[in-house]
């Protein structure tokens, strides 16, 4: 798309009080490890998905107030807004006593709720276009895999995952009969991580269970820290540490997400949607 890579917003908060210019070109609101359920934050210093869309809001009124309201709502109407979140809530299901308190439906239908009403919040303060990622084969992670004997892939936390973009998919398509001028893409990465792990050669990948940077079994024993092994090729490789993949495996992402066929991105690739 030619854009410059986007700044994340908290290195640019110091200097909101200069100018509100600064975000024209693009932020990034994300945090790691976050989570769409605010209560079950693992890491204090992790931010919910709602307290990234404080933010947000936080910066829309501020541009209305240095470039006017009319133009910063045409800008904001024009930008894309990409969502990629939920990976850690399903391994919340499993890890702690959630799963005692409700089924896996009832889970993944709050999950989805909870994420239109921030889709919804955005919406309300200029949000347009919005590029929506579902989640992905999570349940064949090193560090999933490494948790069983066999070394396969942990089929429950997969079908958690798929349900829960089944709901999204349901819940996006709501939205857009009901929301004037939304438009949007979704992104299936779940099928096409499948795609990797089943055949791994005709997207030039050597390894899909083991990380390249780690310790132990599979490299997933312990994170890529400054202590750890990594392997002499990662472009070969599905997964770069324990729970995330490769550059080579994003740049697949990626190309599907902005040129995919309907099969993968729909529905409308993120060329397309830039294009509205």
């Amino acid at each position: 798309m030619g854009l410059p890579t986007i700044p994340p917003y908290l290195s640019m908060a110091s200097k909101l009080n200069k100018s509100y210019n600064l975000f024209l070109n693009g932020v990034n609101f994300a945090s790691g490890a976050a989570k769409i359920f605010k209560e079950d934050q693992q890491y204090p210093q992790s931010m919910s998905l709602g307290e990234q869309v404080d933010y947000y809001l936080s910066v829309k009124e501020g541009l209305g107030q240095q470039i006017g309201t009319f133009k910063a709502q045409k800008h904001l109407s024009k930008s894309l807004f990409t969502i990629i979140i939920g990976s850690n809530d399903i391994y919340t299901y499993f890890d702690s006593s959630t799963s005692n308190r409700s089924t896996p439906q009832q889970y993944v239908n709050s999950l989805v709720l909870t994420l239109k009403q921030q889709v919804k919040r955005l919406y309300d303060y200029g949000a347009r276009k919005f590029v929506i990622v579902g989640i992905a084969l999570i349940g064949c992670t090193p560090s999933e895999r490494n948790e069983r004997s066999d070394q396969e892939c942990k089929a429950d936390v997969n079908q958690l995952s798929a349900k829960y973009n089944q709901v999204l998919i349901s819940m996006l398509k709501n939205l857009k009969s009901k929301l004037k001028g939304i438009n949007y893409s979704y992104f299936d990465g779940y099928s096409v991580m499948h795609n990797f792990i089943q055949n791994p050669t005709a997207y030039g990948f050597a390894e899909v269970k083991s990380a390249c940077c780690g310790l132990g079994k599979l490299n997933a024993d312990a994170p890529c820290l400054p202590f750890a092994t990594y392997c002499s090729n990662r472009s070969n490789h599905l997964f770069w540490d324990r729970t995330h993949p490769t550059e080579a495996a994003h740049r697949i992402f990626v190309d599907y997400m902005l040129s995919g066929p309907l099969q993968y991105t729909f529905p409308i690739n993120v060329k397309k949607l830039v294009s509205i």
